[in-house]
């Protein structure tokens, strides 16, 4: 049994892994300081006697005897990181220099949840790791994109200065249950949206093209990244599905799944919202083994029939 932290345990992502890591048998501590994250998530965990739920702010020190740190604390919505661009800047860098110092003190392995958004709005198709991204610093995302750069800069020099154990995994767009379901992301967006057959909302021409992973796919990679790598491997690695989607597939294919009623509206692009995002996984099938199973149509199901069960519980 290993004591494993998550910071943003009972977020969207958090509370799968959180969940996983119980089902394997580890002792699981989750901070949250629930500004996105919610106890509806991890309400099921809470009666295990392995697994602690604290409220905390990583932008603080935290103190504990654990052997591995998940660090995925952090607003990913546009709507929820541009609410408080400070606050977002100092959730990434400050929580990362804080579990950064915790992984130090005793010694434990810890995992930086990055994101695809360090390539910004990227000018090479498909995204390898060694590309350097397209973000404007000054940009209403920047306090996300660059954030998440900062992170990834402290992780590494932590390692070169002072051997701390580290692993970077690179986010590409994932869906699940769980997701906020006012977090302005497309799929959540497109979902609720048709579930209660209004006008489904598409930004710019819906010819942008994005790739959709499954949550239970980001959750093994995320394992396979932290426990079946060489200790020098760190990364960074993309997690994502490469099969690439334009938006207004994507829209099409909610309504269809949800026998939805809902009409398309097209409204202006948002500022620096990227054309193109599309990883790609040859190091992560090299190094991890690890590839996505779970197809757009059965994802989108499963978070379908949870959101459904989300509006009939609010509206009941």
């Amino acid at each position: 049994m290993k004591k494993i932290l998550v910071t943003g345990g009972a977020g969207f992502i958090g509370s799968h892994l959180c969940n996983k890591l119980l089902n394997e048998g580890n002792e699981v501590i989750a901070l949250d300081n629930f500004f996105t994250g919610n106890k509806r998530n991890i309400i099921q965990l809470l009666d295990n006697p392995y697994f602690e739920l604290i409220r905390h702010d990583v932008t603080m020190p935290f103190f504990a005897e654990i052997d591995e740190i998940y660090n995925l604390a952090c607003p990913a919505s546009p709507i929820h990181y541009q609410y408080n661009a400070i606050k977002t800047v100092k959730t990434s860098v400050m929580g990362a220099i804080n579990m950064l110092g915790l992984a130090k003190r005793i010694n434990a392995k810890i995992l930086q949840a990055s994101t695809s958004e360090v390539y910004g709005d990227p000018i090479v198709h498909p995204q390898t790791e060694s590309y350097w991204g397209n973000v404007n610093p000054l940009g209403i995302r920047s306090c996300y994109d660059e954030g998440k750069r900062v992170a990834e800069t402290l992780f590494v020099n932590y390692y070169r200065q002072n051997k701390v154990r580290i692993k970077i995994a690179r986010i590409f767009n994932t869906y699940g249950p769980n997701m906020h379901p006012n977090d302005g992301r497309v799929v959540s967006n497109f979902i609720v949206q048709a579930l209660q057959n209004k006008d489904i909302t598409i930004y710019g021409d819906g010819n942008q093209t994005r790739s959709f992973q499954y949550v239970d796919d980001l959750i093994s990679g995320f394992e396979k990244l932290m426990n079946n790598t060489p200790e020098d491997f760190f990364g960074p690695v993309n997690i994502g599905n490469p099969n690439e989607f334009t938006i207004l597939e994507l829209a099409k294919t909610v309504i269809e799944l949800t026998n939805s009623k809902s009409k398309l509206i097209f409204l202006p692009l948002p500022e620096d919202d990227p054309m193109q995002r599309q990883p790609d996984i040859t190091l992560a099938k090299k190094m991890l083994q690890w590839e996505p199973k779970v197809s757009l149509k059965i994802g989108l199901n499963k978070t379908i029939e949870y959101f459904d069960t989300l509006l009939k519980e609010h509206f009941s």
